[in-house]
């Protein structure tokens, strides 16, 4: 790292069981928008792992080498630290969270279900060829995506800058796990905003679409894409914890 981990972007690890969720925040940002997810999930009584991912939470500098392969490890390696002490485990995730989250699941068929907010599964039409275009003419920083609220006076922790070749990485990746989808089977949650200014609501239909498993789907009306700070916050928060509540059981 090049710089201290940035103050509220702490991962953080909640005792609790005897199952485990795993909660993952998205692409230039930290644990900072997922902790109030991950704290009212951890205060019903679950062990909750809230890894900060490599390359965020510190400066863009960091994340500039880093690629899918590196957050996918690290998501990979959370994941089985609390299955090794848990009875079962729910993934959960915001944006890249949410596609390592199912990420995941395509792994392991044993994960018990699947929180998505505003999930990335898909590639923006012409996004790829944008970034390549942008990479050819030398540009390998472009403004930042984070911080998509509607919510006034809340803002996301997150980078001013978005590097190229990790989001290229990112998106190679959405679109290459697609034709995994169907492998999923365990219950799916997935929260979509209406308006999202960074991963189009079609990337939840598609994800919807194409899993195996039962799909209980929230349409998010007053929440950009961070909904998990935004308005919608507490339904997201509640409908998480009673689904979780539904299927891990007692």
């Amino acid at each position: 790292m090049t710089a201290p981990v940035l103050p509220g972007a702490e991962p953080a690890s909640f005792p609790g069981g005897p199952d485990g969720v795993l909660v993952l925040h998205g692409f230039t940002g930290n644990p900072q928008s997922m902790r109030p997810l991950a704290v009212a999930i951890a205060a019903a009584g679950h062990a909750v792992e809230l890894p900060l991912l490599p390359g965020h939470g510190t400066s863009v500098e960091d994340l500039l080498p880093t690629r899918w392969g590196d957050w996918s490890g690290a998501a990979e390696a959370a994941y089985a630290g609390l299955a090794a002490r848990c009875r079962r485990v729910a993934v959960a995730g915001l944006s890249m969270g949410g596609t390592l989250a199912v990420w995941l699941a395509t792994r392991h068929p044993e994960v018990a279900a699947v929180v998505a907010v505003n999930p990335a599964v898909e590639e923006p039409l012409g996004t790829e060829a944008a970034l390549r275009d942008l990479l050819a003419s030398g540009t390998e920083v472009m403004p930042g995506i984070g911080s998509d609220i509607a919510r006034p006076g809340v803002s996301e922790l997150a980078y001013p800058e978005t590097p190229v070749r990790p989001l290229l990485s990112m998106l190679e990746q959405a679109v290459e796990l697609q034709r995994l989808l169907p492998a999923i089977r365990c219950p799916l949650l997935l929260f979509t905003s209406r308006q999202d200014h960074v991963v189009p609501p079609s990337s939840s239909d598609l994800l919807a679409g194409a899993v195996s498993g039962p799909v209980e789907r929230v349409t998010l009306e007053r929440s950009y894409h961070v909904a998990t700070l935004d308005h919608d916050a507490p339904e997201i928060e509640a409908r998480t914890v009673e689904f979780l509540a539904r299927v891990l059981g007692g």
